[in-house]
């Protein structure tokens, strides 16, 4: 359990920082030319890797047994991909006078990626929830992300997005979805691999989504889109997330209390369905956006460290909550039980709270 209350003492995520360090390399020495084509097609296999990796990673088992508790997985996915993005339509309405059009739909896009697996498990873990329900939510939210962030994104961004077309759909098909179920298809082999390997191949993964932001910024360095951005549209920028963030906590919190939810399910449904996944929508955003993928994951990258900042601080207040007595009792054995299981795709592991 120590290793799970790194976020609460560490405002800042160390990863977020090498995100940062990433985008100033690239604002400094941008790849052109023959450059930026070697480091387009190392980004286009890492993200390919990266999905292979989901996919070895996620116990099929732990997937359908997560299927007996629907409800509550019905909920997050309702959270996640209508809820958040009814809220990202309606913040049209601040375009001109908080975001600028740019902007507007980073933040648009932001609404539309998974939920977060890793910290999703750390918070619910942390704050005494429904571990095994916050395993299985990450992992059918990214499972689902997979087809339906593309598909929203082509209908709600259209060709504002960067040219979204059917050619577009197919790669994300190719890049994403194939990956990601050759993976899966291979777990029975390579399973037992990854398990014993997930630390070094964990530096794996998070140095393929460096390359990809690194690649993306690039791009836009060598665009000029930052010419677009300014001090007082990145504070605007800020405000918006923060009070989407504080919205989705409350309607998830209180949401599932209205829907007659126990407190560990009402966690993990709240940590599950208020938060986005860096991990998967990085990629995502470099496939669909092409250029202009540096802006668009602009908003998305703040309102990660946000979110991590903001649930660490609600985790460790509800690690302090008395416990109903006696229904919640078994509980704590259950959530033991799914953290331990080396085939389980959502261990927490402490460098990847940040996902």
């Amino acid at each position: 359990m120590k290793r799970l209350r790194r976020p609460s003492r560490l405002p800042i995520d160390p990863y977020i920082l090498l995100l940062l360090g990433t985008v100033g390399l690239a604002a400094l020495l941008p790849a052109r030319g023959t450059a930026a084509d070697v480091a387009s097609g190392a980004s286009t296999a890492a993200i390919a890797f990266l999905f292979f990796l989901y996919g070895a990673r996620l116990s099929t088992r732990e997937a359908m047994d997560g299927l007996k508790h629907w409800r509550l997985h019905v909920t997050v996915l309702a959270c996640t991909f209508v809820v958040f993005p009814l809220l990202g339509l309606a913040a049209r309405g601040l375009v001109p006078v908080f975001l600028t059009e740019p902007l507007y739909q980073g933040l648009l896009f932001l609404t539309l990626v998974p939920s977060t697996i890793q910290s999703s498990i750390a918070f619910t873990s942390m704050a005494r929830g429904n571990v095994p329900a916050a395993i299985c939510a990450g992992s059918f939210s990214s499972l689902v992300g997979i087809v339906i962030t593309p598909v929203l994104a082509a209908a709600l961004l259209g060709s504002a997005g960067g040219g979204f077309s059917a050619d577009s759909l197919v790669e994300i098909v190719l890049q994403l979805l194939v990956p990601f179920v050759a993976g899966q298809l291979l777990r029975r082999w390579i399973g037992g691999f990854v398990t014993r390997h997930k630390k070094v191949l964990g530096y794996v993964d998070r140095g393929s989504i460096l390359l990809v932001v690194y690649t993306a910024f690039s791009e836009g360095m060598v665009q000029g889109v930052w010419s677009q951005v300014s001090p007082a549209r990145l504070a605007g920028l800020l405000v918006v997330e923060a009070v989407l963030l504080a919205v989705m906590l409350a309607l998830t919190w209180y949401g599932a209390r209205a829907l007659r939810f126990g407190r560990e399910d009402r966690i993990a449904i709240q940590f599950a369905g208020s938060k986005k996944s860096l991990a998967s929508g990085l990629p995502m955003a470099s496939v669909l956006f092409g250029a202009h993928a540096s802006l668009a994951v602009l908003p998305l990258m703040l309102f990660h460290q946000m979110q991590l900042m903001v649930c660490a601080v609600i985790a460790k207040r509800r690690s302090h909550d008395p416990l109903p007595e006696p229904a919640d009792a078994p509980e704590p054995t259950d959530a033991s039980e799914a953290t331990d299981d080396p085939g389980s795709a959502g261990a927490p592991n402490p460098a990847d709270v940040s996902r």
